[in-house]
């Protein structure tokens, strides 16, 4: 009974149109009162709770952080060096989109940053170059993916917050992962393309390829500054938010000189725009979150997957094709939000690493933004490339049918993730 007032009231909000945040709050009032605790100072004390915490700090930052690279040219920059790499080969602009994604993944941590730049700055080459359009740009749907996985990453952060994990585990253990992803989408779309008839343009000179290098080089220099600070223990993840902040900054400023004193203003504000409604999502998931282990439905849930407890990889193939579904009509947020603390008990009772669990459980949420009928990502896409939201669902299939496969490859065979994730940690 417990379950059923909670995820109906939940699901009775979002029906009525109400705002995500507002429905966790609701679904969270609701709770309260079916276990008779309602104490609207108990309500308020979660909510400020929430979103008091110091390593949720990265999130603002990383947001700024991606709202600086697309706006000072850091993002136009590593698509130049991507295309000179390889813009010859045949269908190399996708080639050059994934390229790009997982470089841009490296530096804001955000798919919808990530897609939308995408989509903004290659859309039209590859659309101009004869590729069909519903298909390049599910390719730059699925391509923004990687962006929550490799590090820098604000689902990792979000997910270690509300799961107790350390992040900076969480960061290194994802690096591998996220290029197999990126290898996934390589081959897909060499499959693809194999039989399109598109002349790619010559091949780039040498001169040309080292002086693409040298542009993009300060923006390159952003991932290997954050990571290696990360492996070498020099700053936190909250830390690395700031720094990564400030060093996009600095370049789009001083070094490349595309952001004026004059732009600070709107991008600030755009930042925090979005920086408030992640917050407050989490906010008020964190009242949703305060009720779940009073009420202990955890323990309601192990009951349910009772079946599969003497089995991990079981158990994981369970867990994943229950986010799936959830990925299909939730966003990325409020679905860690409101998932973590209910399987984490799980999780940890069936002896599952933590850290691969949340790198998996990230993946398949990263995923659940190209899905319909919600797929952020797709929408994104569909605005900022003007295109038929049926046009980047048809078009987006294949690749995403590709992130799932790796997706429960590393179900099958943990090792992908654990093995890298021991090797960087050291």
């Amino acid at each position: 009974m417990t379950i059923t007032v909670f995820v109906g009231a939940l699901l009775l909000a979002m029906a009525m149109g109400i705002p995500i945040a507002f429905s966790l709050l609701a679904s969270g009032v609701a709770l309260m009162w079916h276990l008779d605790l309602f104490d609207a100072q108990i309500l308020a004390q979660n909510v400020i709770g929430g979103a008091d915490s110091f390593p949720l700090l990265a999130v603002p930052f990383f947001m700024l952080a991606g709202e600086i690279m697309n706006v000072g040219g850091l993002s136009k920059r590593i698509v130049d060096f991507a295309l000179a790499l390889v813009g010859h080969v045949k269908g190399g602009l996708g080639y050059v989109t994934i390229m790009a994604g997982c470089l841009l993944s490296a530096l804001s941590g955000s798919a919808v940053a990530d897609a939308a730049a995408l989509t903004a700055l290659l859309l039209p080459m590859m659309v101009k170059a004869g590729h069909d359009k519903a298909r390049a740009g599910g390719l730059i749907a699925a391509t923004g993916v990687i962006g929550p996985v490799i590090p820098p990453s604000i689902g990792l952060v979000i997910f270690g917050v509300a799961a107790n994990v350390s992040i900076s585990k969480l960061f290194l253990a994802a690096i591998v992962p996220g290029l197999l992803i990126g290898g996934a989408l390589w081959v897909t779309w060499a499959w693809l393309v194999r039989r399109e008839k598109i002349v790619p343009p010559p091949r780039k000179p040498a001169a040309e390829i080292a002086a693409a290098f040298r542009k993009a080089l300060w923006a390159l220099m952003l991932p290997v500054i954050i990571l290696v600070g990360l492996r070498m223990g020099v700053f936190t993840p909250t830390e690395a938010a700031v720094v990564a902040a400030v060093y996009a900054l600095f370049v789009s400023t001083v070094i490349y000189r595309e952001i004026t004193w004059r732009d600070l203003y709107g991008i600030f504000v755009s930042a925090a725009k979005t920086s408030a409604i992640v917050m407050f999502l989490i906010a008020a998931a964190m009242v949703s979150a305060w009720l779940i282990t009073v009420a202990d439905l955890p323990s309601k849930v192990v009951g349910l997957l009772q079946p599969f407890m003497g089995n991990q990889i079981l158990l994981m193939i369970a867990i994943m094709v229950l986010v799936m579904v959830v990925g299909t009509a939730m966003d990325m947020t409020p679905t860690i939000l409101i998932l973590t603390p209910v399987l984490m008990p799980i999780v940890k009772a069936a002896g599952i690493d933590p850290v691969y669990f949340g790198v998996l459980f990230i993946i398949n949420n990263s995923i659940g933004l190209v899905t319909p009928p919600v797929g952020t990502v797709l929408n994104v896409v569909a605005g900022v490339g003007k295109i038929s939201m049926d046009d980047v669902t048809r078009g987006v299939v294949p690749f995403m049918l590709a992130e799932f496969a790796v997706m429960f490859l590393m179900v099958l065979f943990p090792w992908l993730v654990t093995g890298p994730a021991r090797w960087f940690h050291g």
